[in-house]
């Protein structure tokens, strides 16, 4: 794949329209002012169809589920190998992305934490009783999301830092205590999915089984904070999840089982956030560059136009090699994902890596084309470099990328 289809095209095109109509006139007010942004989100899902595609989908799965379940013979699910279909639709998840990301960065977070995360853990994991309870209304943003696995003291060593806890309660539930912070949408999260740890005598804490659950909102002993204020994003709420001897029955398990949930599923959702930060990066990177070309060429300082001084050019340059980098790396994406294949561990956070970082440097050199401009919140580019800073701590910090990368390579040694 070197470009996009002209269907992709006009897909592009019906998002731009959309973000311009729908999006840039409320940006002040979901970026700034507190307004919850899901009431936008809910119109895009339904203006293109998601929430139909996400019910259509849903059914098909659940009767699939349910045939094996009853002992039915059903054909043979593919698992992999060459579809132009699973291409197209890789395509189609990565268009609006980017172009939702050259204003609102946030919106995509809130929406694929809600969606991708929340809901997407439940079709992979879950009972058949779960999905059905659970899972359709975040698939549609019916109902808000949230995947909580952070700590205060549990970022990037979510596993081995963890305090919170979830004890047998000796009638086959769990009694859970503990905090989670940094949960996006934790604050306006209807269902949470919590990690954490199982609180087993005589276990040394290093080697406790790592459990999820799902919980609703207004459980006894389960408070949400008020959204945090923060550097960037601000269209993606993000706050903390307080939980005092919140009870729960076995049937809010993820999974039915103690084993059903743990630290493979977990990284399992850390590699499907990677893949989308590309996306995310080429976005506000395709904005940057459009943003400081503009400025380059009307803004005269000693008799001519700033963009034909060579320090700028040369920045001007760099951007455009980081946006074919991104481009070239979302359409490999694509062309795998049509052709069956995954990414290894190493290529995955690789393109996280350079996505965060190319993103951040491009974001804080057109701040610099802009000059005193660009510190103003009206050139839109400090937001933009304000919210590239986080592509380099979630889903996994840029230090944290390096040693999966060096690992994974070291390990086929």
């Amino acid at each position: 794949m070197i470009q996009w289809s002209e269907q992709q095209q006009m897909i592009q095109k019906m998002v731009r329209d959309f973000v311009e109509k729908e999006i840039v006139p409320q940006l002040d007010d979901i970026e700034y002012n507190g307004v919850p942004p899901y009431d936008i989100l809910r119109k895009l899902i339904k203006t293109f169809g998601m929430d139909v595609m996400a019910q259509q989908s849903f059914e098909k799965q659940l009767a699939r589920e349910k045939a094996i379940a009853a002992g039915e013979t059903v054909g043979e699910k593919k698992k992999d190998g060459p579809s132009a279909m699973a291409g197209e639709e890789a395509a189609m998840r990565m268009i609006p992305i980017i172009e939702i990301c050259k204003h609102a960065q946030g919106l995509v977070t809130a929406m694929g934490v809600s969606m991708g995360l929340g809901g997407g853990a439940i079709m992979s994991k879950g009972t058949i009783e779960q999905k059905e309870r659970w899972a359709l209304p975040l698939l549609t943003l019916e109902k808000v999301g949230a995947w909580a696995i952070s700590e205060p003291n549990a970022g990037s060593d979510a596993f081995g830092q963890m305090k919170t806890l979830a004890r047998r309660d000796g009638n086959g539930g769990y009694i859970i205590n503990g905090s989670k912070t940094w949960i996006t949408n934790g604050p306006y999260a209807d269902t949470i999915i919590l990690i954490c740890k199982l609180d087993e005598e005589g276990v040394p804490a290093d080697q406790r089984k790592i459990v999820s659950f799902i919980l609703d909102s207004g459980m006894e002993g389960l408070e949400q904070s008020k959204p945090f204020k923060k550097m960037g994003i601000g269209s993606s709420p993000t706050g903390e999840l307080f939980l005092s001897d919140v009870k729960v029955g076995a049937d809010r398990l993820l999974g039915g089982s103690e084993d059903s949930y743990g630290r493979s599923g977990a990284k399992g959702t850390f590699m499907q956030e990677r893949a989308g930060v590309a996306a995310m990066a080429l976005g506000m990177v395709e904005r940057a560059l459009q943003l400081s070309t503009q400025y380059a060429h009307d803004r005269v300082q000693f008799g001519r136009a700033i963009g034909q001084n060579q320090l700028i050019q040369l920045k001007l340059a760099r951007m455009e090699v980081a946006r074919t980098n991104l481009q070239n790396m979302v359409f490999r994406y694509i062309e795998m994902t049509a052709a069956g294949q995954q990414m290894t561990l190493a290529e995955a956070s690789a393109m996280k890596l350079y996505a965060a970082q190319a993103a951040m440097e491009v974001a804080t050199e057109a701040v610099q084309i802009h000059g005193g401009y660009g510190y103003m919140r009206e050139s839109r580019v400090e937001q933009l470099m304000r919210d590239a800073k986080i592509l380099q701590i979630y889903a996994g910090t840029d230090e944290m990328q390096i040693i999966a990368i060096a690992r994974d390579l070291l390990g086929r040694v």
